[in-house]
């Protein structure tokens, strides 16, 4: 009797898991379709409208040629780089939201952001002058800041290996570290750096390019397969160090890694784009209500919602005040700050 019944209870538990699945993947494809009908409207909104057809015809290298400018060398680099940089932060965020177990956890909160941003200010305020660099250096130098920075987290944190807990904490610590050493910057800077400066700080997709493009493409591209293969390892770590050990996990190992994959993921995008803020931190958690808690889809989830988050909010910011030209963070600030305020109140019996 005892036999029949694991066996039924097992049965259901399989077919409640097929359906859990089943619903992800057609959220997931949902959402797919909606982020790309949202790129192709948003393309075409701006000072001259284009038909959503002729962008798309664009697309496919069959254009009328009337918009040839305005697309291939504004709108289109932008419109990619805001999707991509929007995904990459997504995903960034659901790595270290899944890896910490905190709902708080996102690359601008625990300090990575921060590490990208004084590596770019540095390099905007000398680069040029003291070493010569030409600005395409720049994307380089905030990855540098990125892995420097969250290395330095992750030996601060080391205790006979590395706890979620102890992690975020002294991210926090060196966040508000690296803020300081941002404005110290800022303030001592000539007000023609400041001025740059301050715009990338606050996060712009203005002014993309394909190079820009051809620089993230490749993180994501390979980002995808990688946090599929660890997806059972963030699975198991969910349920604690030592279930997830006793599951096989090399949770050690694995954690290290999937710092250094959120890391570059957020490093890519900031480069690129700038310290856009709260698209980690906002974007996980919309994912798992929408495709439960499974990191594989939370991860996709993430990527594509992060990407329409930083797309619509450089679409408002490149036409709500036109002509001028809004940085994007502003507005994802505007959201993701309340949203802030509302996790911590939703959670503060946990912390």
């Amino acid at each position: 009797m005892n036999k029949h019944r694991y066996w039924i209870l097992r049965s259901r538990s399989a077919r409640f898991h097929m359906q859990l699945e089943k619903r992800s993947v057609r959220t997931l494809a949902i959402l797919t379709a909606f982020v790309i009908i949202i790129g192709i409207i948003g393309v075409g909104i701006g000072e001259t409208w284009i038909h959503p057809w002729e962008v798309i015809r664009a697309i496919f290298g069959h254009s009328s040629g009337n918009y040839d400018f305005v697309l291939y060398r504004l709108r289109l680099p932008r419109a990619v780089v805001g999707l991509l940089a929007g995904a990459a932060l997504g995903m960034s965020g659901a790595i270290l939201q899944g890896m910490i177990r905190n709902p708080l956890a996102s690359p601008d909160i625990i300090g990575i952001t921060g590490g990208a941003s004084v590596a770019a200010v540095l390099f905007l305020s000398y680069g040029n002058s003291l070493f010569h660099l030409s600005i395409d250096w720049l994307p380089v130098a905030a990855i540098v800041g990125a892995l420097l920075v969250s290395g330095l987290i992750y030996l601060l944190s080391w205790k006979n290996g590395v706890t979620p807990m102890r992690l975020v904490l002294i991210g926090i610590g060196i966040s508000a570290g690296m803020s300081a050493m941002t404005t110290f910057m800022l303030v001592v800077s000539s007000s023609f750096t400041a001025s740059k400066v301050y715009i990338w700080l606050t996060g712009s997709v203005y002014g993309a390019t394909w190079s820009g493009v051809y620089s993230i493409l490749p993180v994501c591209i390979v980002a995808i397969p990688l946090l599929l293969y660890f997806a059972r390892s963030l699975n198991s770590q969910e349920l604690g160090d030592d279930v997830a050990l006793g599951l096989g996990v090399q949770v050690q190992k694995h954690r290290l890694m999937l710092l250094l994959l959120s890391v570059i993921l957020a490093g890519s995008a900031v480069a690129v784009v700038g310290a856009v803020g709260f698209v980690g931190l906002i974007a996980p958690h919309i994912a798992r209500r929408w495709v439960g808690r499974t990191f594989g889809s939370v991860a996709l989830a993430s990527g594509l919602l992060g990407a329409l988050l930083v797309f619509v909010a450089d679409v408002i910011a490149r036409t709500a005040f036109y002509p001028i030209d809004i940085p994007a963070g502003i507005f994802t600030a505007a959201i993701g700050a309340p949203f802030f305020i509302y996790l911590l109140y939703q959670h503060r019996n946990r912390f």
